[in-house]
């Protein structure tokens, strides 16, 4: 069972995903947040697999609680999904870098929504919409922080070369297709590379790629 805390401080909205989501003999909604203080201390105490945070609310942004709750070790297993009303919205490059998986559209459609859901719950990053790439690509462009302490040199030529398609936005299936390699292979080349730069999932190795320059914005198409 999918553990979901619903983190939005329009109540219509939460309704509208509670119905779509407990429709699923998978996933349960645990609870739900009017706002971020509120969101950080529910998933502190609940523990859930997965929440749904909204980038804009009272008290706590979830830009803010989603970086307490990514700081919290106790909330390690724990997966933040950004919602946001603009598919390229300021504050979700920042909240992929504060450690959330992914983000999703509120308008996306509900068979989207809770496919994402279980993506996130299983490990994996919302990545692949081409959306997704192209909003990592925009906000990576306006990086003016040095490259982060871990160093891409751990890696070998076969793990550095999968991580330039995991920033492509590629799966585990897809890189094995494209390196000629079974999927178990990829997938474990993609947890050696999470290991060796202490990246939390899928998401953080991409922002690494852009900001160590191994991919430059503008090269997905």
């Amino acid at each position: 069972m999918i553990r979901v805390l619903l983190a939005d401080d329009q109540t219509l909205v939460r309704a509208g995903f509670r119905s779509i989501l407990e429709g699923e003999d998978d996933i349960e909604i645990v609870a739900e947040a009017g706002d971020g203080d509120q969101a950080v201390r529910l998933a502190g105490d609940l523990r859930p697999d997965v929440v749904l945070m909204d980038i804009r609310m009272p008290v706590l942004d979830g830009l803010e609680a989603t970086r307490r709750i990514m700081a919290d070790p106790r909330l390690e297993t724990v997966r933040v999904v950004i919602l946001t009303t603009f598919d390229l919205d300021d504050y979700v490059y920042g909240a992929i870098k504060a450690g959330a998986s992914g983000f999703l559209v509120k308008d996306t459609e509900p068979p989207e929504l809770i496919h994402g859901v279980r993506v996130v719950a299983r490990g994996d990053a919302l990545l692949a919409p081409t959306v997704t790439r192209r909003l990592i690509a925009e906000f990576a462009s306006r990086i003016t922080e040095p490259p982060p302490a871990a160093e891409l040199s751990a890696l070998t030529d076969r793990e550095r070369e999968v991580l330039g398609l995991v920033a492509t936005g590629l799966s585990n299936e897809e890189i094995a297709g494209r390196l000629v390699l079974s999927p178990a292979t990829a997938k474990t080349h993609v947890s050696r590379i999470l290991a060796k730069l202490g990246a939390r999932d899928r998401a953080q190795l991409v922002v690494l790629a852009y900001e160590t320059g191994m991919i430059r914005p503008g090269w997905l198409g």
